[in-house]
């Protein structure tokens, strides 16, 4: 039987076992392994992240929408759903394979809603960063 997500420690599992799976893809793992310098570092924030979305406590401190964003504008506005989709699919699988119960379908519905408003975010920003470049 898998376990509930019950505390901060299920959620940095999840995290790292996670970002192993991003980290060695093949299609996506080169977008984190080139802008991220301090796994380590990435990790705890992005434990803070989801310890916070899930459990509502007050510890991540940041921008999602102007990282991601930058982190598009590193790669020339290539990065397309495709990517979040694969994203996506690696969150959901490694939930399941550890994971059961309410917290699970919670960080599921989440990270879709997240992905969704975090890729809407880089297009308009693709949007505003073509527009200012015409004006100049």
């Amino acid at each position: 039987m898998k376990k509930q997500i019950e505390n901060r420690t299920d959620v940095e599992f999840l995290v790292h076992q996670f970002y192993a799976k991003i980290r060695a893809d093949e299609e996506i793992g080169f977008y984190f392994n080139t802008m991220i310098k301090d796994w380590d570092a990435h990790l705890e924030k992005l434990t803070d992240f989801w310890e916070t979305n899930l459990f509502a406590v007050k510890k991540y401190k940041g921008n999602p929408n102007a990282v991601h964003n930058d982190v598009d504008a590193r790669f020339d506005g290539k990065i397309t759903s495709n990517e979040f989709g694969i994203w996506l699919n690696y969150w959901f699988q490694t939930l399941d394979e550890h994971f059961e119960g309410e917290n699970v379908e919670t960080l599921k519905r989440r990270a879709r809603k997240m992905g969704t408003f975090l890729f809407v975010s880089m297009f308009e920003h693709r949007k505003k960063l073509a527009e200012n470049s015409t004006e100049t």
